[in-house]
């Protein structure tokens, strides 16, 4: 049965066949039983408000999934997925990109931070006051690639060049890319501070679509 750990560009956690790139920790967010069929059951979105991503096999460790007490293993398809669900890279096992993510962070926002006060501000930026998504506003011509919007029919979509490429849980992205519009805003779904990090040049990874 697949187990409901893949999070989604909405930052929903389900159930989904999709294989992911990287690995996610939101703190332990399963129920405390040892009885297989509950151990399995996801009861809250988060634990904690460091959302990172992080590497599937450091070291030749693994994490234990639905271990009683230990944080839950969620997946993430793509840096660009796990941008708009409100991750940023672990500081250890993808130290490269954490380091590149917080130069970044440095020219969009005038200077360094520490990784505590941007864990407060993504924080702030990925959860509105009821617990749902929070999307902000932004001219569809300023939207820089590996940005997930709304697209005009609704659906999740990431934006790439002048394309958008719609998303489908349980596929990834859809074959077809349809135009990005030139005019107008778009509802964007990634993090405001996530969005002037790939405004200032952070590396994507590379996905299969």
């Amino acid at each position: 049965m697949t187990a409901q750990n893949r999070v989604m560009p909405t930052g929903e956690i389900a159930a989904s066949p999709l294989r992911c790139r990287w690995m996610g920790n939101r703190g332990c967010l399963h129920a405390p039983s040892t009885e297989a069929r509950r151990a399995r059951e996801v009861r809250r979105a988060y634990a904690l408000r460091r959302w990172i991503t992080c590497e599937t096999n450091f070291r030749g460790r693994r994490a234990l999934q639905w271990a009683p007490g230990r944080y839950t293993v969620l997946f993430l398809y793509d840096d660009a997925v796990a941008f708009a669900a409100g991750h940023r890279p672990c500081a250890q096992c993808r130290y490269r990109d954490y380091r590149a993510y917080m130069d970044c962070w440095a020219v969009a926002n005038g200077g360094p931070a520490k990784a505590d006060d941007v864990d407060v501000r993504l924080h702030a930026d990925r959860l509105a006051d009821d617990g749902r998504q929070r999307t902000h506003r932004r001219a569809w011509r300023d939207l820089p690639d590996g940005t997930f919007v709304l697209a005009p029919d609704g659906r999740p979509a990431r934006v790439e060049r002048d394309a958008l490429r719609a998303w489908a849980n349980e596929l990834g992205y859809a074959d077809d890319p349809v135009p990005r519009p030139t005019a107008g805003d778009a509802t964007v779904l990634t993090p405001a501070a996530t969005v002037d990090v790939l405004v200032a040049g952070y590396p994507l990874d590379q996905v299969d679509h």
